[in-house]
């Protein structure tokens, strides 16, 4: 008589398959997206090219203080242009980090299109965040930091709920803003993260960067622009809970 071997059968066959790398397809495409455009920006062109794709794909407060008509075309794309640039090793890793962190759940629980239209509109919302704040300055915003933190806000609607997280944080029930703020755990994520960005504001830096050169604006605009929203994209969950 044989003794019974642990771990074999159909539930190691299962476990062999499972993927190295467990991300949406949507998310592996924005990751894929983004190192590419920096990869060609940061072997095959030059730092003047760079600076002028910066100048025309960036994202200008001072496009919107003056007339329209004088701005060419740059003010109707670069809402959105600017979330796929980044200026450096330091910018694109730590973005595509959080982006995997918090994108993952969100494009599980709303789906691909859902994901994608909460990309667009939510960096238009930093942006725009960013230039109330900034009026009329000249500063080219880059960088898609605004994004992830809108997922990251999104994801404060649902990834603490009853204790889960990933990968299963996409099945939570969609919390309450009164809620989030009752949860510990939640309600510290969201003021630890505020507080941050606050600090940053008032010149300190983090990880080496120089404060002067995040913008905490655009990460606050989306953050609050993705935790206040979310409901409008999670349509396929019952509205059991307001918001």
């Amino acid at each position: 008589m044989q003794t019974p071997r642990m771990g074999g059968g159909r539930m190691d066959h299962e476990r062999r398959r499972e993927p190295a790398i467990n991300l949406p397809p949507v998310v592996i495409g924005a990751l894929a997206l983004l190192f590419a455009i920096f990869l060609v920006q940061e072997f095959l062109l030059s730092y003047r090219t760079n600076v002028m794709i910066w100048q025309d794909f960036g994202f200008l407060p001072v496009r919107y203080a003056h007339s329209l008509s004088q701005q060419g075309w740059a003010w109707l794309w670069s809402p959105l242009t600017y979330s796929l640039l980044h200026g450096g090793w330091t910018h694109i890793v730590f973005n595509a980090i959080w982006l995997a962190i918090f994108g993952a759940p969100v494009a599980r629980r709303i789906g691909a299109v859902r994901f994608l239209i909460l990309w667009v509109t939510s960096a238009a919302a930093s942006a725009f965040f960013f230039a109330a704040t900034d009026w009329g300055a000249v500063t080219v915003l880059i960088g898609a930091s605004g994004v992830v933190s809108a997922y990251m806000g999104a994801a404060c609607r649902f990834v603490f709920a009853g204790g889960r997280f990933l990968p299963q944080a996409h099945l939570g029930p969609r919390l309450a803003i009164a809620d989030v703020f009752r949860d510990r755990t939640a309600r510290a994520f969201v003021l630890v993260w505020l507080a941050g960005n606050l600090l940053i504001a008032v010149g300190v830096s983090f990880a080496g960067v120089s404060a002067g050169e995040i913008a905490w604006q655009a990460h606050i605009g989306g953050f609050l622009f993705g935790f206040l929203t979310f409901p409008l994209f999670d349509v396929k969950r019952p509205r059991t809970l307001v918001f």
